[in-house]
């Protein structure tokens, strides 16, 4: 049995609809996006955001840091570690099959995240084998794009997806970005993009947009 990561999860303050589970970047940690979640108006989710495992990430120096695989190199090729990228699957995974014994079927729920934790939150919801609601890619990229075809369930090849970027980002290059929503943008599933002026990071208007994608994706909190 896999050992569950410990997460920052904030409650439903309503009866619950859905659950997000949003991973963090290099570096950060389940607490990195809990203070958006009141601006995200939706008192009907359970918010669950784990803490990477703790590594050694070659491209900081060998510094040992919350990360959800290392990086040799920053270029457009990634250089992620294979084996870390399966370890970390195997751990959300974890935290998805625990939202469906808490009583969230899959398809309610949304699998989220930023950077490092979006290019996992993308790899691991297109070959989940449970249909998701919805996968939210933030400044982010594809890993291992040559194995998709082959590795890319049934399950999710109609998911939702909202890839958001920063256009002046230093760390992941907008077209990395870009690339990953064209290839996914394939005329079955609705698929959004949006960009920003900003660099590495959230803006509020980004944080207006997952609003209004997650309002699209849950019916409207009752009155």
């Amino acid at each position: 049995m896999t050992e569950l990561l410990p997460c920052v999860e904030i409650e439903p303050r309503e009866p619950i609809r859905g659950s997000v589970v949003w991973l963090h970047g290099l570096g950060a940690s389940g607490h990195d996006f809990e203070d958006i979640v009141p601006m995200l108006e939706r008192p009907d989710l359970r918010f669950v955001f784990p803490h990477a495992p703790q590594r050694a990430v070659t491209i900081n120096m060998g510094l040992i840091m919350p990360a959800w695989y290392d990086i040799e190199r920053l270029d457009a090729q990634g250089h992620a570690n294979p084996r870390h990228v399966q370890e970390s699957c195997e751990l959300v995974t974890a935290l998805l099959d625990r939202e469906v014994e808490r009583g969230v079927p899959s398809d309610r729920i949304v699998l989220a995240g930023f950077s490092q934790g979006g290019a996992i939150a993308l790899h691991l919801g297109t070959r989940h084998p449970h249909t998701l609601r919805g996968i939210l890619v933030l400044s982010a990229y594809e890993l291992f794009p040559e194995a998709r075809e082959a590795e890319q369930t049934p399950a999710n090849v109609s998911t939702p997806m909202l890839f958001c970027h920063g256009a002046y980002d230093p760390l992941i290059a907008l077209e990395r970005g870009r690339a990953a929503y064209d290839t996914h943008a394939n005329g079955i599933r609705l698929v959004g993009w949006h960009e920003y002026p900003m660099a590495h990071a959230m803006c509020m208007e980004e944080v207006g947009d997952v609003r209004g994608w997650l309002a699209g994706l849950f019916e409207p909190v009752a009155s």
